[in-house]
């Protein structure tokens, strides 16, 4: 299989701190959907840490496209994440004083890797973020207004316009349905798919709501695949 995300005896430990994290092995295949329950103190804020490069693994690797990203440096780090990583947030972190539009456009303003591919798709940024929100269901008329007087559901697919913007090889989503009901997550689900299979992008989706698994391509427990939660929750027990 062709691996988008490889993690191989990951181990990260806060310090002075017991160890956090221990995976052992884990892949991500290129333009696959993937559902990682990820509960709380499971080490899920952690592990999307390490999988952006935010933070540096204690041990072992993770490579994304091939790359080690613990041999980069911090800056290189940032860079490699805005170019290839999109993000869809929990709160989605959009900035209320912005447009709609302004909002999907900024992943282009922080990466020319991701502009240039929203130019060659789209024949421009804007072009690129209207087309993007109009197949999300956002009509021209909401995309020059301020992000922060839409819906809470409106919100969420502007969220998921700006991680798509510009062809991003992996997306992560991090609890982005929280806020919404059963069928208005599923929609949203569906529409989320259909970008990621248009942009080729690979989605890892994390949330501590079972019911969505079926929807993936695979499922896995953060719990079962993080060592150290396991040792902890069978020491408890």
């Amino acid at each position: 299989m062709n691996s988008l995300l490889e993690l191989d005896g990951l181990g990260f430990a806060w310090p002075g701190q017991a160890e956090l994290l221990d995976i052992p092995e884990f892949r991500l295949v290129r333009g696959e959907t993937l559902f990682l329950r990820g509960p709380s103190g499971s080490g899920k804020t952690t592990l999307l840490g390490l999988l952006g490069g935010v933070q540096r693994a204690s041990r072992g690797r993770v490579r994304l496209l091939e790359e080690d990203l613990g041999r980069l440096s911090s800056g290189a780090r940032d860079r490699f994440r805005a170019n290839h990583i999109g993000y869809i947030f929990q709160q989605f972190n959009l900035l209320p004083f912005l447009s709609v539009r302004e909002n999907v456009e900024l992943p282009c303003r922080f990466s020319r890797l991701r502009a240039a591919h929203a130019c060659q798709r789209h024949g421009s940024v804007e072009k690129a973020a209207v087309t993007l929100l109009e197949h999300l269901g956002l009509s021209a008329e909401l995309q020059g207004r301020r992000a922060d007087s839409l819906s809470i559901g409106q919100q969420q697919r502007i969220a998921a316009a700006r991680a798509l913007i510009g062809q991003p090889e992996l997306v992560i989503a991090d609890e982005p349905t929280s806020a919404l009901d059963a069928d208005t997550r599923e929609a949203f689900l569906q529409l989320l798919f259909g970008e990621c299979r248009a942009a080729g992008a690979s989605l890892l989706f994390v949330s501590h709501d079972q019911s969505l698994a079926p929807l993936f391509d695979r499922s896995l427990s953060l719990v079962e695949l993080n060592r150290a939660h396991a040792e902890d929750h069978c020491n408890i027990l």
